[in-house]
């Protein structure tokens, strides 16, 4: 689905936001005692009864019944037309064929990435050098098969990644993981002769981290049994593995109390600069990074606990989330500060700023080759990549980057930054299909070296930006995207899709299905860009977070309404949709703001938010809506938690609630229950939950391609 591919592309890359949102360990989800569908029970929720709690037990045989029963009422409604047929079989070919840029990581001289087509639905881990890339018909040469892995050992597998081992990168710690789940084993692989290393690095399935020390050792973060894992579900110890010796037997190098989120240690390779760091995540904004000494000591990096930090070489680069007052001086959030790092962990506060924040422009992304630093930003949510200079003293120097499309998103990768200044350029808009460029960093602009073929006939079709004054008097921005001659016979569908949390910025992208299912058939499709996101840095962010999640929708409302306004739909056309936290913001437009809608899509979502912190590793979000099993923040979380909102007898859109048995990190019991509640109060609330994607929804293209199909599917039955 789209919404999960711009996740998947969007997310944030400090490893503990990554870690704590598993947008990609065991964490033990809260199963409570079975109680039969006839049953109901006292609830801790302030309201009164919980008649849905059995629901929860994701494994149990009459949830799992009640679930193929709407499954099958799903795909009989929705799912049966020879047109619904059609329409998968035409997306899946499109999907199964060349119609992805490749998503390539750089190992000594070769570019890794994992290939799906009809005959291998799970995947392809391949590599090919870079003239093989500039070629029409890639060449590739596989490393490792996952569909003739799943089928040799009877297993779902889907691929997490690999880390290798520099300077070679013949060594690599496989990540697997069954039917989609966060949780994941780790297995050591040879590249050279294609086969896992029985006796290897091998880890059972966990939540946590690895991270290669040398050929013989190797930090892990993982399950322990019991007492080993944080509230979150994630690790509480990082250890020091030596290879030959049992895992149970690793030296512990970091522990966290229960109450954190997680920790982890990572070994940085650069030669001449190799350091080990610990990373304690305390919460899901606020962590302390330590260097671990050859002693094992730690010493701390002194930097405010809600900053985002990155150590190349010999710099240290701050993010600050909140005012830094240092040495004098008053930093505001979102600036992008470098220091000398053995200056600063010796004192010294001389800090060099590399990028300062405005009321429309924010930093997204920065990524470093030998001699350079590249800088993503975003002005009024459109990309641009400036390359800076480090000198000696005083500002660097900084030079835009030429010859990138505009209105896309941009994502920059840093191939050997130890050794040259090459760098990729990833680059997709609502109308442009995914590019890959290659440059090198002083050296003028980029090369485009392919372009995905397009899924759609984009020449009819514009994109535009438009600002809607939310209740507050916010300017909120938002992407239009339909038809450049539009009928004039009335209103059209039209599909918001909103996500509004965790500073994640909603930026243009790329998907057949929206341009084959939607706007080519004449709809009209939207991105807003609402309070909570990243769009404009910490500040767009912190506006939104706990007893001010209100104004995500009051932001998406704002939209709503002036696209009413301008004409472009009407409610009875106008449809929402989220995923995950946006599945929240999903099921707060279609209870608290139904009459604006006509349908909603509820993807992943948390939608009881008085028993989240108990489900899957809601504990590790309390830092952004609250804790509900404190009386005070329950007072204000219970305003936009759309399980309780519910009342009978008010009018509520049509809604289709899409999940995955096998999601670890929100978990199917909110969707479940949401339904279970809206269909005994009479209302149309459809139900697809699919045995295995994890978070994503969808573990390969088969799977995508029937999720899309039967989002627009419902879409176009209730708003045409």
């Amino acid at each position: 689905m789209e919404w999960f591919d711009f996740m998947r592309s969007h997310g944030k890359f400090t490893a503990s936001l990554v870690l704590a949102l598993a947008l990609p360990g065991a964490a033990v989800a809260h199963h409570p005692t079975h109680v039969p569908a006839t049953s109901t029970v006292a609830s801790p929720d302030a309201d009164g009864v919980d008649e849905n709690l059995w629901l929860e037990e994701v494994k149990g045989n009459e949830a799992q019944a009640w679930v193929a029963a709407r499954n099958a009422e799903t795909r009989t409604r929705y799912a049966s037309s020879p047109r619904f047929s059609d329409d998968v079989a035409a997306l899946r070919g499109m999907l199964d064929g060349a119609a992805n840029t490749p998503r390539v990581t750089y190992m000594a001289g070769f570019y890794y990435n994992l290939g799906k087509d009809k005959d291998h639905p799970r995947g392809v881990w391949r590599r090919t050098t870079l003239d093989n890339l500039r070629k029409p018909a890639t060449e590739w040469t596989a490393i490792l098969d996952l569909d003739a892995l799943s089928r040799e050992e009877h297993e779902n597998w889907v691929w997490h990644g690999a880390q290798c081992l520099p300077p070679a990168y013949n060594r690599c710690l496989v990540l697997l993981s069954r039917g989609g789940a966060y949780a994941q084993v780790v297995r050591e692989f040879d590249v050279e002769t294609r086969r896992f290393i029985a006796d290897g690095f091998n880890v059972p399935e966990s939540k946590g981290t690895v991270s290669w020390i040398d050929v013989n050792h190797v930090y892990v973060s993982t399950g322990f049994g019991a007492g080993s894992m944080t509230q979150a579900g994630y690790p509480r110890t990082a250890r020091l593995w030596k290879r030959g010796t049992p895992l149970a037997s690793a030296t512990v190098v970091a522990e966290v109390p229960a109450s954190d989120v997680s920790v982890d240690v990572t070994h940085d390779a650069a030669p001449g600069f190799t350091r080990d760091l610990v990373t304690k995540s305390h919460s899901f904004y606020e962590t302390e990074t330590f260097v671990r000494q050859p002693d094992g000591h730690l010493t701390k990096i002194d930097v405010p606990r809600d900053a985002v930090i990155d150590i190349k070489r010999e710099w240290l680069l701050v993010q600050p989330r909140s005012p830094w007052h240092v040495a004098g001086r008053t930093f505001a959030p979102g600036t992008l500060l470098a220091t000398r790092f053995d200056d600063y962990m010796a004192g010294k506060r001389e800090l060099i700023e590399l990028f300062t924040p405005d009321a429309h422009t924010s930093l997204v992304q920065f990524a470093w080759t030998r001699h350079h630093l590249i800088l993503t930003t975003l002005h009024d949510v459109a990309g641009s990549v400036d390359v800076l200079t480090p000198n000696a003293v005083g500002p660097w120097e900084k030079v835009p980057l030429r010859g990138l499309p505009p209105f896309n998103t941009l994502r920059v990768v840093n191939l050997a930054p130890d050794e040259n200044d090459d760098y990729l350029v990833y680059t997709q808009g609502f109308l442009t299909p995914g590019t890959l460029y290659h440059g090198t960093a002083g050296a003028g602009s980029p090369e485009r070296v392919k372009q995905a073929p397009a899924a759609f006939d984009a020449s009819r079709m514009e994109v535009t930006q438009h600002f809607a004054r939310s209740k507050d008097g916010t300017q909120v921005p938002y992407f239009e995207v339909g038809l450049r001659d539009r009928p004039a016979d009335g209103p059209r569908p039209t599909l918001i899709s909103a996500y509004g949390g965790f500073e994640l910025a909603m930026q243009p992208f790329y998907s057949p299905a929206v341009g084959m299912q939607w706007l080519e058939r004449g709809g009209v499709y939207v991105i807003a860009n609402a309070r909570g996101g990243g769009e404009y840095g910490p500040a767009w962010h912190d506006a939104a977070v706990r007893e001010h999640r209100p104004r995500v929708y009051e932001d998406v409302a704002a939209v709503a309404r002036d696209l009413i306004a301008r004409k472009v739909t009407s409610p009875a056309h106008l449809g929402i949709e989220g995923s995950s936290n946006g599945g929240l913001t999903a099921g707060n437009m279609l209870v608290s703001y139904p009459d604006l809608f006509g349908a909603a899509i509820v993807g992943s979502p948390l939608l009881d938010m008085k028993r989240y912190t108990h489900l899957a590793a809601g504990n590790s979000w309390i830092e952004e809506y609250g804790d509900p099993d404190q009386p005070a923040d329950w007072a204000f979380i219970r305003t936009f938690s759309p399980y309780q909102l519910l009342r009978k007898g008010q009018r509520y859109p049509s809604a289709l609630f899409a999940t995955s048995s096998t999601d670890d990190t929100v978990g199917p019991a909110h969707a479940r229950k949401m339904v279970a509640r809206m269909r005994g109060m009479g209302l149309d609330a459809s139900l697809y939950e699919n045995v295995e994607g994890g978070h994503a929804g969808a573990s390969n293209n088969e799977q995508a391609a029937f999720l899309d199909t039967l989002i627009y599917s419902y879409l176009w039955a209730h708003l045409d």
